[in-house]
C-alpha cells in the first residue's frame, strides 16, 4: 500500500482469495460511499414501519453514513455464505413435525460460526495496512445496498438480497476498511416481471416492489416484537413459530443455487422432530438446554412460546386442548393471554369446548 492508502494491483484478488479459503461462498467489493438506499431507509423510518426496532432510527446517521462508522473508510469488502437446505421450496416434514422454523435459524446461531472467520479476513487486512470495522449484521450498516453494489447479488422485490449463484438463501458479513479497493461492478436485478415474493406475503407485509412494511412481517412479529402478537394477524401466522422463509422460498432463482456445505448449518432436532405440544412443555431450563447455540434462544421462552401458543390454535388438535389449558396459567403472562386467546381459536375451529 502507498502512502495515499492505494492497495497494488493484485490486492483484491489476494482478499477474495483469502476470503474464499476461510469458507464465505462469494467476495465482493463496494465503495465506501452513502447506501444508495440511505433516503428511502429515512422515509420508511419516518413512516413507521420498523415498528419497534428502535435501534434503527438511533444510529440511522450512522447506517447512512460509512464515514461515522469508520473515519477514512475507502472501501466496504461483502462476503457471503450460503446457507440453503437440500429442498430450497419448502420445509421438509416428518411424521411429528408440525411447525415451520426459518431455515436460518436450524442449526447454530450464525453469529457465532461467521464471527470469527470474519475476525481472521479482518486480520489479513491488517497485514495490508488496513483499518477495520466488521459486522455480521450487527453494525450500523445497510449490508444489502452494499452487498449490490459489491456485485454479491441484487435486492428482489422482496427487499431480500438474491443472487444467480447462492438464490436467496445466504447470510452476508461487511467489513469496512481504510484500503482503497477497486470496486467490483454492480449486481444487476434480474426479478423482471416477477411478483411470486409479494403474492406469496401471508400478511401482505411486501405492500409494493422493494417496501416491505415490518410490522406486518411474520419474522418481525414473532422474533423483533417483544409484547402480544397483534390479534389481526395471529390466524395468518399459520404454524409459524420463528420467522418466516415464503418470501424467500417461492424464489426462481433458488433453483441454480446448492445445498449448503456448512455442517453447523444442518437441522437441529428440534426442527422436524418435536412437536407443539412438545415445546410447549418446556420450562425457562428445558428452553435453555434445547436452544443453547441456537438463534431462537435470542427471543426467551416467553417469545417462544408465545408464539408456539399461537401456531396450536391455528392448527392444533382436540389432543391440544389440555396442554394449552394448562399454559393458561403459565407465570408468565404473556405466555398465559396467547395460550387463553388460542384455546378459544382452537374451539371455534373444532366446534368443541
Amino acid at each position: 500500500m502507498d502512502a495515499q492508502g492505494i492497495v497494488q494491483p493484485g490486492t483484491k484478488a489476494r482478499i477474495k482469495e483469502r476470503a474464499l479459503a476461510l469458507g464465505f461462498d462469494a467476495c465482493g467489493v463496494a465503495e465506501a460511499c452513502p447506501p444508495p438506499h440511505a433516503a428511502a431507509f429515512r422515509s420508511w423510518l419516518e413512516d413507521g414501519c420498523a415498528g419497534e426496532m428502535h435501534w434503527l432510527e438511533k444510529n440511522a446517521d450512522r447506517r447512512t453514513d460509512p464515514q461515522l462508522v469508520l473515519e477514512g473508510a475507502r472501501s466496504v469488502i461483502v462476503v457471503a455464505r450460503n446457507y440453503a437446505p437440500a429442498d430450497h421450496s419448502r420445509t421438509p416434514r416428518t411424521a411429528r413435525a408440525d411447525h415451520q422454523i426459518a431455515r436460518y435459524a436450524w442449526g447454530e446461531d450464525y453469529h457465532e460460526v461467521l464471527t470469527p472467520r470474519l475476525r481472521e479476513l479482518d486480520k489479513f487486512l491488517e497485514t495490508l495496512g488496513g483499518r477495520q470495522r466488521s459486522y455480521i449484521d450487527t453494525g450500523p450498516m445497510l449490508e444489502r445496498d452494499y452487498a449490490a453494489l459489491a456485485g454479491i447479488g441484487w435486492q428482489g422485490k422482496s427487499t431480500m438480497l438474491i443472487s444467480r449463484q447462492l438464490g436467496a438463501f445466504f447470510f452476508l458479513g461487511v467489513i469496512l476498511t481504510s484500503l482503497a479497493l477497486e470496486p467490483d461492478e454492480p449486481a444487476t436485478d434480474r426479478c423482471g416481471k416477477c411478483t411470486r415474493c409479494i403474492d406469496v406475503c401471508p400478511t401482505a407485509a411486501i405492500t409494493g416492489p422493494h417496501h416491505l412494511d415490518a410490522r406486518r412481517c411474520i419474522a418481525y412479529l414473532t422474533i423483533e416484537l417483544k409484547g402480544a402478537i397483534p390479534e389481526e394477524f395471529r390466524p395468518l401466522i399459520g404454524d409459524r413459530i420463528y420467522g418466516c422463509d415464503d418470501c424467500a422460498a417461492v424464489c426462481p432463482w433458488n433453483r441454480f443455487a446448492t445445498d449448503s456445505t456448512e455442517a453447523r448449518f444442518r437441522a437441529r432436532e428440534f426442527v422436524h422432530h418435536w412437536t407443539l405440544r412438545d415445546f410447549l412443555t418446556l420450562d425457562e431450563e428445558g428452553f435453555r438446554k434445547l436452544f443453547k447455540g441456537s438463534p431462537i434462544k435470542r427471543i426467551k421462552r416467553r417469545g417462544f412460546l408465545r408464539n408456539v401458543c399461537v401456531a396450536l390454535g391455528n392448527t392444533g388438535t382436540a389432543e391440544d386442548l389440555a396442554v394449552l389449558k394448562a399454559a393458561t396459567r403459565d407465570p408468565e403472562p404473556l405466555v398465559a393471554e396467547h395460550a387463553q386467546w388460542a384455546v378459544g381459536r382452537l374451539q371455534e375451529r373444532l366446534g368443541c369446548s
